[in-house]
């Protein structure tokens, strides 16, 4: 996962930080590509948590704010930004993917292109 979503921030010409959490939220992976921002690093694993919580895209939180739903900055730990996805198999959750360091739509391609190399 996190090497198909570096090779997609490549294409995007941005340095990420990936991170990976199991159901509980926990961390199995966090990778660091050279000249990632260290921001990244925590904003990477608050997405992943965002789509474990809330069983959605952290985007969907980005999109809802944008329509001018204030309540999401209201919610515990969504983060409404994308990049943060939930990995899901017949409705339960395994975990999730968080990418950080390009804009939102940059993270979200790279964060797709993770998931796609898990579950095709």
């Amino acid at each position: 996962m996190a090497r198909a979503a570096q090779a997609r921030a490549i294409h995007n010409h941005t340095a990420i930080v990936v991170t990976v959490l199991d159901a509980g939220g926990h961390v199995i992976l966090t990778e660091r590509m050279e000249g990632a921002q260290l921001a990244s690093l925590p904003l990477a694993q608050k997405k992943a948590l965002s789509a474990i919580l809330y069983k959605r895209p952290s985007r969907a939180f980005e999109q809802a704010l944008a329509a001018g739903r204030m309540n999401v900055l209201a919610l515990p730990d969504a983060m409404p930004a994308g990049g943060g996805l939930p990995l899901m198999h017949e409705g339960t959750i395994l975990g999730a993917i968080g990418v950080s360091g390009g804009n939102n739509d940059q993270d979200q391609q790279a964060a797709e292109a993770g998931v796609a190399a898990l579950l095709p």
